[in-house]
């Protein structure tokens, strides 16, 4: 027999909703076979079961949030007779649980998959209230929005964080197709904001003068703060930056990214260079690819790389790209690709978030110039790759003297647990990473 327990779904993940039931009390499950469908504010996943043998035991209905490590259901071995919890009867059990109104919604136990629905339009509930995962809860509080009228494209027509955000797109094309008044002066400035995101409605208390708002910090918000200061605490922060010339990783994305474009579906960024460039030089600096645990460095002999993924200004996830050493910079262009798309979509399963031996925070890609990330514990360091931006610098020329050309530039930019080791080690790590991006043909590796 075997308890089925939440498992840990990120970093700061504490709890999650149980949104399907695959299996009933009494089927047979195979080790590995999908049990149930959980929802957290970070990933909506289906979870396995972890042996062989007949689900005996429901503890956690559908639409029930419970924290993470609670025993949810109990796999026993084949012939194991089911336990009698109320929760766990199907739905021919023949008598209602006695606080259920006597009324036809007994239903409200489907610990089995649930009936055939009429249409997927109303969002389906438990005891009366619609069955939601924290993150929609979360968007419709925040958006003062009625659950009750939004229609549900999901299994059994619940509502998904897709049906929401629908809503409020539509909600806002409504409100940007209202003319309004404008002097034709502001048009000019008109054109970048529209290319940035429309700011989310927040929900709080207004001050009587109007100049202030006070917003309950969200629960994720909490936990992150949370995670960075034990980071903080434990780890003794240092920073060191190099400044990298990308023009040769330049010269090859310009001959081999149409090709890569139409072959992989996805445009060739620099993040894929400069993963494969770390990876690189951690064969030759070993002890970055490691682990702080007690007072013993654990190194590893296997890249497990943690790429940082924005979740629409609601936090972060950190997708883990399993084995990097091994796979060629290909390879990880389209790993890195897929992965910061399903995290966005919120389609990771818990093994792809959990396990980083090292981590990237691309905040490049916001326009920023130099960052000093957090380290992810218990990770010794973590590498910000900033803006890439066009400047003048210093070449050598054939003739050994030296000219300023135009090329792309940008920092790297390194946070370090010092008790792993110190700035020589880490200063001469960057120095290699630089190196490699400014000097290998790669070319060759396409």
């Amino acid at each position: 027999m075997a308890n089925v327990t939440l498992p840990q779904l990120g970093e700061t993940v504490t709890e999650g909703t149980i949104t399907k039931w695959f299996k009933r009390v009494g089927d047979a499950v195979a080790a590995d076979e999908p049990l149930f469908e959980v929802s957290t504010d970070k990933v909506d996943t289906e979870v396995p079961s972890p042996v062989a043998g007949v689900l005996t035991e429901i503890k956690a209905n559908e639409g029930d949030t419970v924290p993470v490590g609670a025993v949810i259901a109990v796999v026993g071995d084949v012939g194991a007779p089911p336990a009698p919890a109320p929760a766990a009867a199907p739905s021919s059990a023949p008598a209602p649980e006695p606080a259920s109104a006597p009324t036809p919604a007994p239903a409200a136990i489907p610990t089995a998959a649930p009936p055939a629905a009429p249409a997927p339009t109303p969002a389906p509930s438990v005891g009366g209230a619609p069955l939601l995962s924290p993150v929609v809860r979360r968007l419709i509080a925040e958006n003062n929005l009625d659950a009750a009228v939004i229609k549900g494209t999901g299994p059994a027509g619940r509502i998904t964080r897709e049906d929401v955000l629908a809503v409020i797109d539509a909600q806002r094309g409504r409100v940007a197709a209202t003319p309004a008044p404008a002097p034709a002066v502001a048009s000019t400035a008109a054109a970048p904001a529209s290319a940035k995101p429309a700011p989310k409605k927040e929900v709080g208390t207004v001050s009587e003068d109007g100049r202030e708002k006070r917003i309950k910090l969200s629960k994720i918000r909490k936990l992150t703060g949370e995670h960075m200061v034990m980071s903080k605490s434990v780890s003794p922060h240092t920073f060191s930056v190099v400044e990298v010339d990308y023009a040769n990783v330049d010269r090859a994305r310009g001959k081999v990214k149409d090709e890569f474009k139409q072959a992989e579906g996805f445009s060739l960024t620099y993040l894929p260079f400069i993963s494969r460039a770390v990876i690189d030089a951690i064969t030759e600096f070993p002890h970055m690819n490691a682990s702080v645990d007690g007072n013993e460095l654990v190194v590893h002999n296997y890249v497990d790389l943690g790429i940082a993924v924005d979740l629409d200004y609601q936090g972060l996830l950190v997708p883990v790209v399993r084995d990097a050493e091994t796979k060629r910079l290909r390879a990880l262009a389209r790993e890195i690709s897929d992965l910061g798309a399903r995290a966005k979509n919120r389609k990771l399963t818990p093994d792809e978030i959990q396990g980083g031996t090292f981590t990237l925070s691309n905040n490049g890609s916001a326009g920023s110039v130099l960052t000093m990330a957090v380290i992810n514990q218990p990770q010794v360091a973590i590498i910000s790759t900033d803006a890439i931006v066009r400047k003048p610098v210093v070449v050598n020329t054939p003739e050994n003297g030296e000219s300023i050309a135009v090329h792309p530039v940008g920092n790297l930019a390194m946070s370090w647990d010092h008790r792993a080791f110190d700035g020589a080690y880490a200063a001469n790590f960057l120095s290699r990473i630089k190196s490699i991006l400014e000097t290998r043909d790669w070319i060759a590796e396409f």
